[in-house]
């Protein structure tokens, strides 16, 4: 199941949630993985701090994930798929968001995970 939020409310669920994880890949398909903090900005993901295997990997591969981890136990984590654009001087990289979901396991009687229990964020311009 997904339920759609629209980019607007985006922007609020990423205040919510605060740090993230940037997962980009290299041109080897290694996953990379940087913990961040985004800024919403003219309905862009903004990102300070970017080092240079983050910036080779999103200039090699501009498809990325952000993964914000539940805020509590058995919360919901926040993914955003995007395309990204690099500045390396400035050490920055920004997502165009593409895909958003509010995402967490849908556990079975014994606790195991069966499923998901996701909430689509729908991705309409600001």
């Amino acid at each position: 199941m997904s339920v759609k939020v629209d980019l607007d409310e985006l922007a609020a669920k990423i205040g919510e949630y605060g740090f993230a994880y940037l997962v980009s890949v290299s041109t080897e398909g290694r996953a990379h993985v940087l913990a961040v903090t985004p800024d919403v900005v003219d309905g862009s993901v903004v990102l300070g701090g970017i080092g240079r295997h983050t910036l080779a990997n999103v200039e090699s591969n501009p498809v990325a994930t952000l993964v914000w981890p539940p805020l509590e136990l058995g919360g919901y984590s926040l993914l955003v798929d995007g395309t990204t654009t690099s500045d390396a001087e400035a050490a920055t990289v920004t997502v165009s968001p593409t895909k958003a979901i509010l995402h967490r396991p849908a556990p079975g009687e014994d606790g195991k995970r069966v499923g998901n229990d996701c909430l689509d964020i729908s991705l309409n311009p600001l």
